[in-house]
């Protein structure tokens, strides 16, 4: 018989999810307290996300996949990417890896699970918060106004960083340059505490997103969290990018939104207490398609209303820069509830 259960692998390969993510997921990355990777079959990409800690929504190990909405365990990952073709060998695999050399082990899971790390990521965030200034009048001003993005006051939740170092990717040549400027979104949680930032580098040149490999980024705390524009009550719009939401809010500056920063997290949403309709501004791609369906589910479970928002474009920034204002304005009327019209801008209605 065997000594341990299927069930105290799958803890023990929680216990230890960075390593294992490392072996199995190598084409992924870290960001917070997430491993994000393409997909089980560890395609590069972001829309699979595997919880390395352990945290209120869950255990260490658990994975879920936005694009396609599976989710499950890290003996699922190892079956997957080592083509296991029963469950027998998926736990041999899995023992072969858990009987790694001690050493071996220690040399990765000390950088997951030691307390240090996690306060150093968030005083990381905290230390970047620190170095920003108002947005009104800045470079991160001039660049949302390159997106025709242009009522920016009283939008606390956004700042601008003067220099922000930008960590190369293993793609891109050490000849790039080290700091840049930076629109800084400040992530929080229900209670309005930050647990993360969004990270967009600018060209000062252009004004536009800076000529590197991966010019957004995020850190921190981030799942089940948003940049929010506004306190919800009963009513608010949700979203992936920042963009998307300052589009919405050039013509609805009165309405509660979030930015949830990408179709994963969007998915993952934790709604407000006293929610009781919500607009999903939906992405036209399909993981941005899949994410809605995803938290349209889980918000009907909690007998709250749901409302797609749809883009005639890719997405909302799309639509107003193509289209301005008063043709956003047309579109998102039509789709609103009676009302919440009167929440449009009225130079637009």
């Amino acid at each position: 018989m065997d000594q341990h259960s299927a069930s105290d692998i799958a803890q023990r390969l929680g216990s230890r999810a960075e390593a294992v993510c490392r072996q199995y997921l190598s084409n992924g990355r870290r960001e917070g307290r997430y491993w994000l990777v393409g997909d089980v079959r560890n395609t590069p990409g972001r829309s699979l996300y595997v919880r390395l800690v352990d945290m209120h929504n869950g255990p260490a190990g658990k994975w879920t996949d936005a694009a396609t909405g599976e989710h499950g365990d890290l003996l699922d990952i190892i079956a997957v990417t080592q083509g296991c073709r029963t469950f027998a060998e998926t736990l041999a695999e899995a023992r072969r890896f858990l009987s790694l050399p001690s050493d071996t082990i220690a040399d990765v899971t000390p950088r997951r699970c030691r307390p240090p790390g996690r306060r150093g990521s968030q005083a990381a965030v905290r230390r970047i918060i620190r170095a920003t200034d108002p947005l009104v009048g800045s470079i991160a001003a001039d660049y949302l106004r390159t997106r025709a993005i242009h009522h920016l006051e009283g939008i606390d939740a956004l700042r601008s960083h003067r220099r922000l170092y930008y960590r190369h990717s293993k793609e891109e040549s050490f000849g790039t340059a080290k700091n840049w400027p930076a629109l800084i979104g400040i992530v929080t949680d229900l209670d309005g505490s930050s647990t993360g930032v969004h990270r967009t580098w600018i060209d000062p040149a252009t004004r536009a997103k800076a000529p590197v490999a991966d010019p957004r980024r995020s850190m921190g705390q981030l799942l089940g969290h948003a940049i929010r524009f506004g306190t919800p009550h009963d009513v608010m719009i949700v979203g992936e990018g920042i963009e998307t939401l300052l589009s919405l809010h050039e013509v609805m500056p009165d309405m509660p939104m979030a930015a949830a920063t990408s179709s994963a997290h969007l998915a993952a949403f934790l709604f407000p207490p006293l929610l009781h309709r919500l607009y999903i501004a939906t992405d036209n791609d399909d993981a941005g398609r899949l994410a809605t369906t995803n938290l349209a589910e889980r918000a009907r479970h909690l007998d709250i209303e749901v409302i797609p928002l749809v883009p005639k474009g890719g997405d909302f920034n799309d639509d107003l820069q193509d289209g301005g204002a008063d043709a956003l304005a047309a579109h998102i009327c039509d789709q609103l509830c009676d009302v919440d019209r009167s929440l449009i801008r009225q130079a637009y209605l």
